[in-house]
């Protein structure tokens, strides 16, 4: 989760992409059995929350902590490749020190104060289009039920197919301003679409209270639900979904709530920061209240 914040850099930064075979080999160790120095062999890529800092690039391969899931999710990331799905990063491999290397996706990725190219129609289009890509090749692979899959930001109702829950402009690679890859599947547990699509709404709408989306979004007011048809549309979401994605928008907001609240409570420095930076509950508070006295205007919206 990135809690409306971002570390990556905004222009040229790649991310995971299918590598040539002869980059299959697994990161060399040193003799002792660590991991060499990034800044030998490797460029620290300067992003995310939990792993601010520990994401290396090493040509056309990417290495970073591997989440508890890994088996599970790099299965599911072949099976996607094998439907014909190639906005997903490709695992390669796993080293002896617990991290992960996939495949380097080239490309541009959105920071706060976001950029006018990010908040475009057609690049809000293009991020339903390719959320309703993954949901699409997903949908006839079965999830491993035996996977400790992250239940935190997961679809508490559960659901029939593996959702990314963390479609946030950090995680997105754009190409020519239209979104082509997902990165970061570290939140990735089963759940319904429409959950995915109102975590995706939370941050590309965005859906927050007029001072909240100032400091992100300095271009100006947004049209907040003009814009949630906007990525319903790119997605294809069916009417039944649209009647119920404001609904869900504020419980996957909750959600969010309850993931930052539990890291704060546990004195996690970063989520800390963010929570001080970003106003506090207070915050949290405004969002919740936006969200409840706006829900008819966004059904409205949705449904015309």
């Amino acid at each position: 989760m990135r809690v409306n914040i971002a570390f990556r850099p905004a222009k040229g930064s790649g991310r995971p992409e299918e590598a040539p075979a002869a980059a299959a080999s697994v990161i060399p160790m040193t003799n002792d059995g660590a991991k060499p120095d990034a800044r030998d062999d490797g460029d620290v890529l300067p992003g995310g929350t939990v792993n601010a800092g520990a994401v290396v690039r090493r040509g056309s391969l990417v290495d970073r902590p591997a989440p508890p899931t890994a088996p599970a999710l790099h299965a599911h990331l072949r099976a996607l490749r094998r439907r014909g799905f190639t906005g997903a990063p490709l695992p390669v491999g796993r080293t002896p020190d617990g991290r992960e290397q996939l495949t380097f996706v080239p490309g541009d990725v959105a920071l706060p104060p976001f950029p006018a190219w990010a908040l475009t129609e057609p690049a809000l289009t293009s991020v339903g289009r390719l959320l309703r890509g993954l949901h699409a090749a997903s949908a006839d692979i079965p999830v491993d039920t035996c996977a400790a899959w992250p239940r935190e930001l997961s679809d508490p109702e559960g659901g029939p197919i593996l959702c990314h829950n963390d479609v946030c402009p950090d995680n997105v690679v754009f190409r020519d301003g239209r979104a082509t890859a997902l990165i970061d599947f570290d939140l990735a547990a089963p759940g319904r679409p429409v959950w995915d699509v109102a975590m995706a709404a939370r941050y590309w709408v965005p859906l927050l209270d007029p001072e909240s989306a100032a400091a992100l979004y300095p271009g100006g007011p947004l049209d907040a639900p003009r814009r949630l048809r906007v990525l319903a549309d790119g997605y294809g979401l069916s009417s039944a979904d649209r009647a119920l994605l404001p609904a869900v928008v504020q419980q996957a907001t909750e959600a969010c709530r309850a993931f930052v609240a539990v890291r704060v409570a546990g004195g996690d420095p970063v989520y800390r920061r963010v929570l001080a930076e970003r106003g506090g509950w207070a915050r949290w508070d405004r969002v919740r209240t936006w969200l409840r006295t706006h829900e008819e205007a966004f059904t409205t919206a949705l449904l015309a």
